[in-house]
């Protein structure tokens, strides 16, 4: 900022800009509302149907979403300015103020062009005839005083238009396309979080060996600070570069290296420093700004190479995968980046043929993942893990193709046609990575082995099939399935059912398979009641539906009763679902019409104790799975599988998305009031009894606590329908008790079928032998 410039400063342009900014701040805000109130709740309240139930409600969402990171965009915008404004008129008036307290001391400031400016005393008069020859009406110390003043005044001024003009460009290159949500109250906020970045950004460029536990202290705390700061992340992503961040790490976290305090000091924080790094690199992808568009085409490009050139080190994949496990990367970071380890992976294995040992934790490899037990030397653990938190990048992964049938090199041949002669065949990442796959091996300190790699691949199946982050629950706005996502179910239906030790071998996988299977309840209870002309309206479900088989469900879901966790996601899935849907109808009685000759009543009978009897099933193939595995332990396992269901209170009032397939309209409370989620409904009500332990039957038992003979699971399921209708029909506001008593006996009718079709599909292999004696 130059003499002349603050001086003479016209400010009628930039209080318009304040003024218009703010007009549309207020504008924007009105707009947002409305996109939200009138746009997307009307979207979530629509009877949508084909493309629409997939694309259009998507879409608008997505819209609406737009109109919100205008408005806060436009009001971080606004904030500047105003900043700026307020602080450029205060320096004005203080240079204006300084000026004329020289011209009282007989000072005169002049400027000198280029920004320069000088502070001369005025000539005194009677100069000639002093005899001291002082020429000046003022002292030397005066006019010091005055240049420091003002300078002091210009150089603060250039401090607030420079970081205003940073903060405003690095706000504008956050979104390359549409509108940042990046938002800061003021201009000091957002330049205070652009200069820690550069500082922070500055000490981990350090070499590792100098780090102290001082500059340890001060990276950790930063990065915690500013974890979730999408204009810090960038800065200090861009400011380290990527080498550079694959270096700090390796240098913190391989023992090998780094300082020697430091892992004597602070080994505990470790894994904290990864998790605070991880987000902030997570953020920064999400930015479209030329240097980090140039920062991840970098990082995936050295993927494949020793981090210290010719002496060798650990690839940069093996570094970066590591810091992936926390946060939510750009999807199509995470897409380029998983495209290339494919490649790599490819390249090292023989396409698979056999072990990467590269990827295998050897005593001298480095160490690179704190989070866990695991060394993070497979790269595709870490990466995994990040897939898990974005679920269209996951989607998009799991569906690409690994292998064609027509490379040369491929290892992999299989009898498709059943003929007995095996030929070669494409395998996608999911196929390559859930059957294939020869995953490193790892022990813990008690020499169990370590399977965070594999697990990691179901939280992003789950991910990747259900459209929402792995380990949350779907709400409203959740999108209904797409075809990618359906495609991917259908592929895992169908690998667990042509082998199911893919699952029971590793069972530690069936808590996502299971909540996989919760939230696909609308299309499994389709399939299970394919062939009536009228299960789509009594069955009603948006986006894609998965296409998928009776043998495929019956095997997929028996292996997943096995299993505690993957039971109780089954289990609480089926009854949130057919909770919700028999509300829907009792709401709706003309919404399904099975017979034409029947009456409205009679049509809600028939269909409700359609709904029942596919319960019935679903109950009855998840319960002879877990009496076989009680049969396998002796008994040893049914506290856990009480358990499971206990403390899955996360379902408690948030299992809307698992309804009626996010299908026409969002349930409703008492007195038809629209809600956003099962508060309130019998599906809440009755999640609410299973979870707490409150279910009790005549005999004081509580329901689904005695699971070790499948008698008892029959009676808790029955009993559980009927309280289903029942609740359903008050809800709606009227009740039923024909339909009541008939739901009880079509569950019990579905759940002795599901034995019938355990011992069609599982070919006598693996069941219990209470289903074998009563049968």
């Amino acid at each position: 900022m130059d003499f002349n410039a603050l001086y003479h400063a016209n400010f009628k342009l930039l209080d318009d800009a304040v003024t218009d900014w703010s007009t549309l701040v207020d504008h924007l805000a009105d707009l947002k509302k409305d996109a939200e109130d009138d746009l997307h709740k009307a979207a979530l309240k629509a009877d949508w149907a084909g493309v629409n139930a997939q694309v259009s409600r998507e879409f608008i969402g997505k819209t609406a979403g737009e109109f919100g990171d205008a408005h806060t965009q436009a009001t971080t915008i606004r904030n500047v300015l105003r900043d700026t404004q307020g602080e450029l008129k205060s320096y004005h008036q203080q240079l204006t103020d300084a000026v004329s307290g020289g011209r009282k001391k007989n000072l005169t400031v002049t400027d000198a062009g280029d920004g320069k400016f000088t502070v001369q005393g005025n000539t005194r008069p009677d100069w000639s005839s002093d005899p001291s020859g002082k020429t000046s009406a003022t002292d030397q110390k005066d006019v010091d005083e005055l240049r420091d003043e003002i300078q002091g005044i210009l150089s603060k001024a250039t401090e607030s238009d420079n970081s205003a003009k940073t903060v405003l460009m690095a706000i504008v290159d956050q979104s390359r396309l549409g509108f940042s949500d990046a938002s800061y109250k003021d201009r000091n906020t957002a330049a205070d979080a652009v200069k820690e970045a550069d500082e922070l950004a500055k000490l981990a460029r350090k070499d590792p060996d100098d780090l102290s536990v001082e500059d340890f202290d001060r990276l950790n705390e930063g990065l915690k600070k500013y974890a979730n700061d999408p204009l810090f992340g960038e800065r200090f992503a861009t400011d380290l570069g990527p080498q550079k961040t694959l270096e700090f790490w390796t240098g913190i976290s391989d023992p090998n290296r780094g300082n020697w305090e430091l892992g004597h000091k602070r080994l505990d924080q470790f894994d904290d420093l990864q998790r605070n790094l991880g987000l902030t690199l997570a953020h920064a992808t999400q930015s479209d700004s030329a240097d980090m568009t140039e920062w991840k085409r970098k990082m995936i490009d050295i993927g494949d190479k020793p981090l210290r050139g010719g002496r060798g080190g650990p690839m940069g994949f093996q570094v970066m995968s590591n810091l992936m496990r926390t946060g939510d990367y750009d999807d199509q970071f995470l897409k380029d980046y998983g495209t290339e380890l494919m490649a790599t992976e490819r390249k090292l294995t023989g396409n698979g043929e056999h072990r990467n040992i590269a990827w295998q934790h050897m005593g001298g490899s480095s160490w690179l993942n704190r989070i866990g037990d695991d060394s993070g030397n497979d790269p595709l653990t870490g990466y995994l893990k990040g897939l898990s938190n974005s679920p269209d990048a996951a989607t998009d992964f799991f569906n690409q193709q690994y292998v064609s049938k027509d490379d040369p090199d491929n290892p992999f041949e299989r009898d498709t046609d059943g003929n007995g002669k095996k030929g070669k065949v494409s395998l996608s990442n999911f196929q390559y990575l859930f059957e294939e796959r020869d995953w490193p091996q790892e022990a813990d300190l008690h020499g169990d082995d370590i399977v965070t790699g594999q697990n990691n691949l179901a939280l992003a199946l789950e991910a990747a099939t259900t459209g929402h982050p792995a380990g949350e629950m779907p709400t409203a706005d959740t999108p209904p399935h797409n075809a990618g996502q359906a495609k991917l179910v259908e592929d895992i239906f169908h690998s667990v059912s042509e082998d199911p030790e893919r699952l029971t071998k590793h069972s530690y996988m069936s808590d996502s398979m299971g909540q996989i299977a919760a939230e696909y309840m609308p299309d499994i209870h389709r399939e299970l009641h394919a062939g009536a002309a009228s299960e789509k309206a009594l069955f009603p479900v948006a986006g894609t539906v998965a296409e998928l088989n009776e043998r495929e469900i019956t095997r997929f879901l028996y292996a997943v009763g096995q299993n505690p966790e993957g039971y109780a996601a089954v289990n609480l899935g089926q009854h949130s679902y057919t909770a919700q849907l028999m509300q829907y109808h009792f709401q709706r009685p003309s919404a399904y019409v099975g017979d034409p000759a029947f009456s409205e009543a009679d049509n809600l009978k028939q269909g409700s104790e359609h709904i029942a009897l596919k319960a019935g099933e679903i109950e009855g193939i998840i319960g002879a799975g877990r009496a076989y595995q009680g049969e396998l332990e002796g008994g040893a396992e049914d506290a856990e599988y009480n358990a499971a269901l206990e403390s899955a209170g996360s379902w408690g009032g948030t299992a809307i998305g698992i309804g009626i397939g996010m299908a026409t309209e969002p349930m409703t409370g008492p007195g038809g009031a629209i809600i956003g989620d099962v508060a309130g409904t019998a599906a809440d009500e009755i999640i609410g009894k299973i979870t707490e332990g409150a279910m009790k039957d005549s005999s004081g038992e509580i329901i689904y606590r005695n699971g070790e003979d499948l008698e008892d699971t029959s009676d808790s399921t029955y009993k559980m329908v009927e309280l289903t209708a029942r609740k359903a029909g008050e809800n709606s506001g009227h009740r039923y008790p024909l339909i009541e008593a008939s739901v009880a006996t079509s569950a019990e009718v579905g759940f002795d079928n599901a034995g019938m079709k355990v011992h069609k599909y599982l070919d006598g292999e693996g069941i219990p032998r209470q289903l074998d004696t009563e049968d």
